[in-house]
């Protein structure tokens, strides 16, 4: 599957006009759900994914306790391993990887040429990481149902409470919050505090969250076959369906699609977005 990614990064220009948390989209949009394309095999239980800027895609193998990076050409290499249970990935405003350890409670700050020092630490079951638009690091706490933020230090302040079983959370340009419960359901939090409970269409919500830079929402479904657009009122739709258990969500850096990691055969899928503005 050599140089798939490249077309990805090529055209990343990434100047989307962020305008409103949820765009409008064409009634005919996601009538007929994609067709996933599979780009690449051989994952061992892969989670957490994310782009650097370079265009280099990281993934965090929770069976493997490794995390791989595929280059612009679409090898593979190991970037870092003997990791216990790495779930949650993320890129950061400095260029560094950030990976949470479910197993032990802690999340770890890798440098671009691997080198590793834990960042945060006395958690409980971490599992989806991303950044806030303050550049801090969120935190899906699961087991104590919040989301938590991370400052440059590892210093965690609470940022979203009484959750159920939260296993990712996205801001909203708008400064609200999207959160995938992996125990029921699709949060959705206003700036002004007020909630939304969506997600029915759900099996069950899994770590992969992404957000574009015009607002668009999509969560996986790891209970099921499909990746799902998050409506303002609550509903969904299916954007991809036919997957095994997708589990990792990341917008492609060309902003037009979005690749989607799969639990039940290990692989990684390129899904197109339609009904862009």
């Amino acid at each position: 599957m050599t140089g798939q990614l490249r077309p990805l990064v090529v055209a990343t220009a990434l100047a989307f006009a962020v305008t409103a948390i949820f765009p409008a989209l064409s009634p005919a949009a996601y009538a007929n759900p994609a067709a996933p394309e599979r780009l690449w095999t051989g994952f061992s239980s892969p989670v957490g994914m994310a782009f650097d800027a370079d265009g280099h895609l990281f993934v965090a193998e929770w069976g493997a306790g490794q995390v791989s990076r595929i280059d612009l050409a679409g090898k593979r290499a190991i970037f870092a391993d003997g990791l216990a249970g790495p779930s949650g990935l993320a890129v950061g405003p400095d260029g560094a990887i950030y990976v949470a350890s479910y197993s032990l409670d802690e999340v770890y700050r890798f440098t671009r040429t691997g080198e590793r020092r834990v960042h945060v630490t006395g958690l409980a079951t971490p599992a989806g990481l991303s950044f806030d638009r303050a550049g801090r690091l969120l935190i899906a706490n699961r087991r104590t149902n919040q989301i938590l933020a991370a400052d440059d230090t590892g210093r965690l302040e609470p940022v979203i409470e009484g959750l159920r079983t939260p296993v990712a959370a996205v801001q909203t340009p708008d400064g609200g919050y999207v959160v995938s419960n992996i125990g029921g359901g699709v949060t959705i939090l206003r700036p002004d505090g007020a909630r939304i409970e969506a997600g029915g269409a759900f099996a069950t919500p899994g770590p992969g969250v992404a957000v574009t830079k015009d607002g668009r929402v999509f969560v996986v479904d790891y209970g099921g076959t499909t990746v799902r657009e998050i409506l303002p009122d609550g509903r969904s739709r299916a954007v991809a369906e036919g997957l095994r258990s997708p589990v990792g969500l990341v917008v492609a850096p060309d902003g037009a699609s979005l690749l989607t990691a799969t639990w039940g055969d290990g692989a990684i899928y390129r899904i197109p977005m339609s009904g862009q503005r």
